[in-house]
């Protein structure tokens, strides 16, 4: 095997809990908490409902959150997957989508190995499920090339992250864990096509991620070998298909260990793409240094990078799906409903006349000078002639200016109370806050039925 690649598997093998800072620890903890959170809310949208017909009649032993149906291990890693994913509340900055990814795949694994295993193990895995997602994206040269490419990173590099949380669980050896991450290699796709109609299929990408690791570990653990080259300069490698113009292999394995990729990421204070809160956050600061409601406000000019115009310029609001990408209607629904929390997405508050309004009056343009990874720049003029602008460089959730813990247990509360009862949820709350100190992790599904 090749040395890059037995570094991130002895990673993956040899990390301990005790090797996890305590503040990463609390934040993974977060993070695990977020997305229970979306995924509950999610079981019941079309999609993973829709997407539940494909795999009901077909039974097994691990639990479809939010619902009393049990599925085959990689069906509901798929199920699961895509109900995080399904309303855009679930966390981002890792694989991008990572929680969505990793936590339905772990929880999976957890119904094919025959021993208890205890909070600490659990959060290890997830941990170790963001670091290598996060890498390979990296490896591929940042987000932003990576996705302008056309490829979602949710789906490609996702599904690296969660081989290794699960090749973990399974407790594979450095070997093995190879072949896992290897295999990834050749279940890994996604396309952002859905961007151009408003289609269903990114909510797939999380779930197909989820599937498609775990499946990888489940072939590792059989014997089933993978190639120990992928991310090498050759000829169907991994980074020389996917990224043959902005590969960064070193990204890889630099500072294993030390730099945490858990710790850069982001939970959602709105149900819209991450490329549309820095936006949100600045109109919301606008109107207050200008002391004014959106009656008072004359239009709304956003200076952005290509990038972010091809991925959120959109001003379809026919289908849930393409107004959470839209940064026109975000900025539209919170000067009409003063929010772009979930409710602000239903159908009633996306025909409300005052939105066709607004998304006229509101311009996008692109701004040469700005970095394709960088936040844009808003500026809102007013009736009586005044004019501000502001870019928010650090947007509400991220870790820089995180959601306090009240705000996160209300959203938690706001999302799990659509399926659950309110008894249940403030037990699995109470649970996921001790999560460390848990024997057995699956003793969690009975708190996850509807």
């Amino acid at each position: 095997m090749t040395e890059r690649m037995q570094r991130l598997a002895l990673f993956c093998v040899e990390t301990r809990f005790e090797d996890l800072p305590p503040a990463l620890v609390e934040q993974a903890k977060r993070h695990i908490l977020d997305t229970f959170g979306a995924a509950l809310a999610g079981a019941d949208s079309a999609v993973a409902l829709q997407a539940r017909q494909v795999f009901g009649a077909e039974p097994g032993t691990a639990l479809v959150w939010g619902s009393s149906l049990r599925v085959g291990a990689g069906h509901a890693a798929l199920l699961n997957g895509i109900a995080a994913h399904a309303l855009e509340l679930d966390d981002t900055g890792g694989c991008d989508h990572s929680g969505a990814v990793v936590l339905p795949a772990v929880m999976a694994a957890l119904s094919l190995v025959d021993r208890p295993v205890d909070g600490r193990e659990f959060i290890t895995a997830v941990v170790i499920g963001y670091e290598i997602g996060r890498r390979v994206l990296e490896a591929c040269g940042s987000y932003s090339a990576h996705n302008s490419a056309g490829w979602h990173s949710t789906a490609t590099c996702g599904v690296f992250g969660a081989a290794a949380a699960c090749a973990r669980i399974f407790a594979l050896d450095v070997g093995q864990t190879v072949s896992a991450l290897g295999i990834a290699g050749s279940f890994s796709g996604g396309l952002w096509a859905f961007i151009h109609d408003g289609s269903q299929s990114k909510k797939l990408h999380s779930g197909r991620a989820a599937e498609g690791g775990l499946l990888a570990a489940r072939f590792a653990r059989e014997g089933v070998s993978g190639p120990s080259v992928l991310f090498e300069d050759v000829w169907g490698g991994f980074l020389k298909t996917l990224a043959p113009d902005s590969a960064q292999p070193d990204a890889l394995d630099a500072d294993l260990g030390k730099v945490w990729k858990l710790a850069r990421c982001s939970i959602k204070p709105y149900a819209a793409c991450r490329g549309t809160h820095s936006a949100i956050d600045a109109l919301g600061l606008l109107l207050e240094q200008l002391q004014v409601g959106a009656d008072q406000v004359e239009d709304v000019q956003v200076n952005l990078c290509g990038f972010l115009l091809d991925m959120c310029g959109g001003r379809d609001t026919q289908s849930l799906a393409a107004a959470q990408m839209s940064l026109p209607y975000a900025l539209a629904a919170r000067l009409v409903h003063g929010h772009c929390r979930l409710e602000a997405y239903d159908e009633q508050p996306r025909n409300d006349l005052r939105i066709a309004h607004w998304l006229m009056r509101i311009r996008l343009e692109v701004d040469e000078r700005l970095s394709e990874d960088g936040e844009p720049v808003v500026v809102v003029r007013t009736r009586d002639g005044r004019q501000a602008s502001l870019c928010v460089e650090v947007p509400l959730g991220a870790p820089g200016n995180p959601l306090s813990e009240a705000a996160l247990e209300e959203k938690f509360f706001s999302l799990a109370l659509r399926v659950s009862s309110a008894a249940k949820t403030e037990r699995l709350l109470a649970q996921l806050r001790q999560l460390q100190t848990l024997d057995s992790v699956r003793d969690l599904e009975h708190l996850l039925t509807e």
